[in-house]
C-alpha cells in the first residue's frame, strides 16, 4: 500500500483533514486531554473537547493550536500523530506528502515549527500554502485568472482577508480576531453586567444560538447557567440577541476594518472586479448571523458565503494536491477547480 496525499487544515478550534481520492475524512475539535501525573494523552479531538472545563485537577484539556500557529508543539504532535494513525494513511513502505494551511503573515520560525510537527508525525514531504488562498479555491473560486478576488477566511484564531489574482495572494491581512475573540467577549459581558462566571463551551453556545452582528437582525434568548460571582453559587439568568450584538461589536468592527484595509490597498482594476464578483466568506466565523449584512452595508460590495464554509481550507487543500504533480504552466492554464 503506497502511502497517501493528505491536506490537512490545522485550525485553531478543528482539525480538518482531506484525502485524496477520499475526500474530508475527519473534521475533529483541535483540543487534547493530558493527564499532568503521567504526562500522558487520554483524549484528543471531540472527546477531548466533551471534557472542557469539566476535569479534575489533575486532568487538564489543552488547546495547542492559539491565534492560527502552534501554541505548544509536542501536544500539536500528539494531535497529528493520533489522527494520521486513526486514518490509516502511512503505507507499509512509503510515507504521506501533506500539505498543510497556514494564516497568511506567520513568520518563518512558526513555519518551520509546522513542518517539523507534520514530519515528526511521518510525513514524506510538506508543502504549506497560504489559508485564504487555499479557502479560495476550496470555496470554488477561479482565482488562477487575471481578475480579482476577495476573500474573508474566518477561523477560531485569525480572520484572514486576501485578494487574489493570477493564483496568488495580491494583498492580504491577516488578524487574531475570530471565533475564540468572541467567545470570550461573551463572557467578559456576562460577567461585567450579571457578575455572572461562564465558561467558553456556554459561551460558544450563545454565539451560535442566538448571536448575531447585525443589529437588529436577530430577536431570540437563551437561558444560561452560570456561577454567581457574590454568592458563589449557581444562578440561571437570561440573554438575548441584542446583548450578544452589543458583545459582539468590537470584534466585528475589528474584522470589517482589516477587510477595508486591504481594498485600500488593492491596484484599481481588482477593485474593480471584486465590485462585480463580490466577497467570499469562508471557515466556520462566516456561518456567524449578520455578518455577511454587517460586511456588505459596511464595504459597499455584494458578499457572499461559501457553500460548506467550515470545510472549504480542507477542500481547497484536495485541489490543491491534486494538482501537486503539475507545472506551475498547467496551472496557471487551468480554466476551472469547480
Amino acid at each position: 500500500m503506497l502511502g497517501k496525499d493528505i491536506g490537512i487544515d490545522l485550525g485553531t478550534a478543528n482539525v480538518l483533514i482531506f484525502i485524496r481520492g477520499q475526500g474530508v475524512v475527519l473534521d475533529e475539535p483541535s483540543v487534547v486531554a493530558i493527564d499532568n501525573y503521567t504526562n500522558k494523552v487520554l483524549a484528543v479531538g471531540e472527546e477531548a473537547r466533551r471534557m472542557v472545563g469539566r476535569t479534575p485537577g489533575h486532568i487538564i484539556a489543552i488547546r495547542p493550536m492559539r491565534d492560527g500557529v502552534i501554541a505548544d508543539f509536542d501536544i500539536t504532535e500528539a494531535m497529528l500523530t493520533y489522527f494520521i494513525k486513526k486514518l490509516n494513511v502511512k503505507g507499509f513502505m512509503s510515507r504521506p506528502r501533506i500539505l498543510i494551511c497556514t494564516p497568511t503573515g506567520i513568520t518563518s520560525v512558526e513555519q518551520k515549527a509546522i513542518r517539523e510537527a507534520a514530519i515528526r508525525c511521518g510525513a514524506k514531504e510538506v508543502f504549506l500554502e497560504e489559508e485564504p488562498k487555499v479557502a479560495a479555491v476550496g470555496a470554488g473560486m477561479d482565482i488562477f485568472q487575471p481578475y480579482g478576488n476577495m476573500v474573508v477566511d474566518m477561523g477560531g484564531g485569525t480572520t484572514d482577508v486576501a485578494v487574489l489574482s493570477m493564483g496568488d495572494i495580491v494583498t492580504a491581512s491577516s488578524i487574531k480576531m475570530a471565533g475564540d475573540k468572541c467567545d470570550a467577549a461573551i463572557m467578559k459581558y456576562i460577567k461585567e453586567k450579571y457578575k455572572l462566571l461562564i465558561g467558553e463551551r456556554t459561551a460558544e453556545d450563545i454565539k451560535i444560538q442566538i448571536g448575531t452582528v447585525f443589529p437588529g437582525s436577530r430577536k431570540d434568548e437563551i437561558n444560561i447557567r452560570g456561577r454567581d460571582m457574590v454568592t458563589g453559587l449557581p444562578q440561571t439568568i437570561t440573554v438575548t440577541s441584542a446583548e450578544v450584538q452589543e458583545a459582539l461589536e468590537e470584534v466585528a468592527q475589528s474584522i470589517v476594518l482589516a477587510a477595508k484595509s486591504v481594498l485600500e490597498r488593492t491596484p484599481p482594476e481588482l477593485s474593480a472586479d471584486i465590485i462585480d464578483r463580490g466577497i467570499m466568506l469562508t471557515g466556520g466565523g462566516a456561518l456567524m448571523h449578520g455578518i455577511d449584512r454587517l460586511l456588505a452595508e459596511e464595504l459597499k460590495v455584494p458578499v457572499m458565503v461559501a457553500d460548506s464554509p467550515m470545510a472549504c481550507v480542507a477542500v481547497g487543500t484536495g485541489i490543491m494536491l491534486e494538482n501537486l504533480d503539475k507545472s506551475p504552466q498547467n496551472r496557471n492554464r487551468k480554466k476551472s477547480f469547480t
